[in-house]
């Protein structure tokens, strides 16, 4: 009776090695793409891309006839983040950077490829900061990336201040802010997220052509108007006249809860301090203080 066969390993580094060495090369290729908005050419070896991933499997022909191949046009994969998903495709590594492993994952995701998308969100997590924070949030309620938002959201919990002031905070999307909003853990005053969410309501008023206040709408409930002062809510008021930002019965709900001094009578809004709230001396009454 004949042994069954033992399947033996040479050196895998030699290998990587050298499929590595086809990424982008002319040698032998039998596929050009025309990648990102600087229409960047890349070759690429389509019985390599067909066997490893069932996006480019379903985009290529199985025949690229003769003559010189016609350009696949991707122009939404920036070229960088197009490379490093061919290397990862040729030897199942990759080398990641921080300043582009947003526009990887997106591809990743977009690519369906499982095992790369693992990587880059492993990676994101190690190098998470101020910068890039609101970038990954953004990201993850797009492709419903859950554990990566729960990163996100607790980095920023702790780094409130800092990320408000970056530009990223103001080009989030409503979906985005929201979760934000509705934490009781974000280490900022109620005053100051006020100004927050108005200059990210300016932001999105300019590029969606809008009013403040539409743009605001589905998020600005989230604001918690009854932790500030009696004379920071005038102060609002006033500014809200000249700049609505607030619906007036909001605003209302907050007065009513100073005048009956009962922190439940704000219907529809939270008084919840949250971890950064400043203290202020009508907080005595307000129910459920954070802890």
């Amino acid at each position: 009776m004949e042994t069954p066969g033992l399947v033996v390993h040479g050196e895998a580094e030699p290998f990587s090695t050298a499929l590595r060495s086809l990424v982008n090369n002319r040698l032998y290729s039998d596929v050009r793409f025309v990648v990102g908005q600087e229409r960047q050419e890349v070759f690429a070896h389509r019985c390599l891309l067909a066997c490893r991933c069932n996006f480019f499997q379903r985009l290529l022909d199985p025949e690229p006839g003769p003559g010189v191949p016609i350009p696949v046009v991707l122009s939404t994969v920036p070229a960088e983040a197009f490379l490093a998903v061919l290397e990862f495709l040729y030897t199942n590594s990759v080398k990641l950077h921080r300043r582009s492993v947003l526009e990887v994952l997106t591809a990743a995701v977009e690519y369906g490829l499982e095992e790369l998308r693992e990587l880059c969100l492993e990676f994101v997590v190690k190098v998470l900061d101020v910068e890039l924070v609101c970038e990954a949030l953004q990201m993850a309620v797009t492709f419903g990336l859950g554990p990566l938002q729960e990163r996100c959201i607790a980095f920023i919990e702790t780094h409130s201040q800092e990320v408000l002031r970056t530009r990223s905070f103001l080009e989030l999307s409503a979906p985005a802010l929201l979760p934000l909003l509705r934490s009781d853990k974000l280490c900022v005053d109620e005053a100051d997220l006020v100004r927050a969410a108005r200059s990210w309501a300016r932001v999105g008023a300019a590029v969606l052509e809008r009013p403040v206040a539409e743009v605001a709408a589905p998020v600005v409930r989230e604001l918690r108007l009854a932790l500030l002062a009696p004379a920071e809510l005038s102060a609002l008021e006033e500014q809200n006249r000249q700049e609505p930002l607030i619906p007036v019965e909001q605003i209302v709900e907050a007065w009513k809860c100073h005048a009956l001094r009962r922190g439940d009578a704000a219907r529809g809004s939270s008084c919840r301090r949250r971890r950064g709230t400043l203290p202020r001396e009508h907080h005595s009454f307000l129910d459920l203080p954070f802890k």
